[in-house]
């Protein structure tokens, strides 16, 4: 992918070490890329910055992360903002329908995808394939 490409991409996850991977490979990718640790600082991120894909956690401090999803869908930005969750919580159809509902396009279940599952996604969904 072209450097130039300066598409903005959040990233909101509370485990450090996998929050700095996916920061750095998606930066190597060419995209501008914020994060945050908890679903309340990405909240005021994805308002401030207005990326062209959120990665969200759900299971966070300070606010959950579909928590932080129906606050995102209350913004007038946020109401349409892409966001693809990453999560460890497996067979949790109530939570899955949930974000399916509040417009996630995708659901990524964290035991089951290596990060070139990831980027893939991330590229498709942004059209820098």
């Amino acid at each position: 992918m072209p450097k130039e490409s300066k598409k903005k991409i959040l990233v909101i996850e509370d485990e450090l070490p996998l929050l700095k991977i996916l920061v750095s490979e998606l930066s190597l990718e060419g995209f501008q890329v914020f994060s945050a640790g908890d679903g309340q600082e990405g909240l005021k991120l994805a308002v401030a910055k207005k990326p062209d894909l959120i990665l969200l956690d759900l299971i966070m401090p300070k606010i959950d992360g579909m928590t932080m999803l129906k606050k995102l869908r209350e913004d007038e930005w946020g109401k349409d903002a892409s966001v693809l969750i990453l999560t460890n919580l497996e067979g949790d159809t109530q939570k899955t329908l949930e974000a399916l509902q509040s417009g996630v396009f995708e659901f990524m279940v964290k035991s089951r995808w290596q990060l070139e599952d990831v980027k893939k996604r991330v590229k498709e969904k942004l059209s820098v394939v």
